[in-house]
């Protein structure tokens, strides 16, 4: 969860946070005679024998058969390595490669060949960059695939991901996630009473500080349902997603990542608080004035200026952005889009 002023769930113990809204390339010898490097396509024509005893395959050969043909000048056979390497995987939409992470060899020196000869094939068909997915389970294959120049794109607890640019231009491989994306829930009921937190783990600094619920958006989750997610976690409220009604942008929060924290106002749907006694000490609904007045609220020009937003949309004098679900037909995707309407006639705000 997000270490913010408003709450402060710790990513770790170490990950205290200064502001107060913490919340060689390669040469592979193929035959006698015979090598390719790694970023290099070598020149072939079918049929070629040299001097030196070698014949090179033609580079449609290589895409078709992922064999490589080498002869010898002393004997009448030909030696067809078939099926050398090419790792099982998938193009993406922007002339890339997806290697099969459920599909890789067991033995590391067999991927170590297979790899090699699957960058030698994407690099015929002008497949440019390579997503390579390890499972934590098949970690003995790091080693092998940051020999070959892979680098280190990502990792979750389960997977890294590693990338590798297969191309003579600059790389346009987009870089890891750049943002957090934390929020925090005003909820206050028909009492003018807002629901306040205090957590069992925070800086010295926030000791018994009352704050609003606050954590991290999921993967893959809406912020107005991590919003309401949140809420239930911390102190079992049930709740209705209502608007956004501001949002703060910092750098460098954790990890020198960035980090989005959206503030979003919650209507309360039961009134029982059932804390999380894993996280939180203490809940409670708190009168509006007594959670604005405390000392370590008006000491800080952020926190005020975001509860004066929230008072504000209680008296009707601003406008935040509620969620509108909406398909573009770009991707065919379902995606929320956050927006008020102003002269909207069933709107209970009017504009500042």
């Amino acid at each position: 969860m997000e270490k913010i002023l408003f709450g402060s769930k710790s990513l770790s113990s170490e990950m205290m946070l200064s502001t107060p809204f913490l919340y060689s390339r390669r040469v592979v010898k193929i035959g006698p005679q015979f090598c390719f490097c790694r970023g290099i396509l070598p020149r072939a024509s079918s049929s070629s024998i040299s001097a030196n005893g070698t014949i090179a395959a033609s580079q449609q050969d290589l895409l078709d058969t992922g064999s490589y043909r080498i002869n010898r000048t002393n004997s009448s056979s030909s030696l067809f390595l078939k099926n050398v390497g090419v790792l099982d995987a998938f193009d993406d939409e922007y002339d890339g490669v997806v290697v099969n992470s459920e599909r890789l060899p067991a033995n590391p020196n067999v991927f170590a060949s297979a790899l090699r000869s699957s960058m030698y094939h994407w690099k015929l068909k002008g497949k440019k960059g390579i997503w390579l997915k390890l499972p934590l389970e098949r970690s003995d294959l790091v080693p092998v695939a940051v020999q070959e120049g892979f680098e280190y794109h990502h990792a979750e607890r389960s997977y890294v991901m590693m990338t590798y640019w297969n191309h003579d231009g600059p790389c346009l491989l987009p870089p890891n996630a750049s943002h957090h994306v934390g929020v925090g829930s005003f909820v206050i009921n028909d009492k003018d009473e807002v629901l306040v937190v205090q957590e069992k783990h925070c800086p010295p600094a926030l000791l018994g500080l009352w704050k609003i619920p606050t954590g991290y958006v999921h993967e893959s989750e809406e912020i107005y349902t991590g919003a309401v997610r949140e809420v239930k976690e911390e102190t079992g409220i049930e709740t209705e997603f209502v608007e956004v009604v501001a949002f703060r942008h910092a750098q460098n929060v954790s990890f020198e990542k960035s980090d989005l924290f959206f503030v979003c106002m919650l209507r309360p749907l039961s009134t029982e608080i059932m804390v999380d006694d894993l996280e939180i000490q203490v809940a409670k609904w708190m009168p509006l004035d007594e959670f604005v007045n405390q000392p370590l609220i008006q000491g800080d020009s952020m926190f005020k200026k975001i509860i004066e937003i929230c008072v504000a949309r209680l008296g009707k004098r601003y406008c935040g952005l509620s969620v509108h679900q909406l398909v573009s037909k770009f991707d065919g995707k379902l995606s929320s889009l956050y927006f008020n309407i102003v002269d909207n006639q069933d709107s209970d705000c009017q504009a500042n």
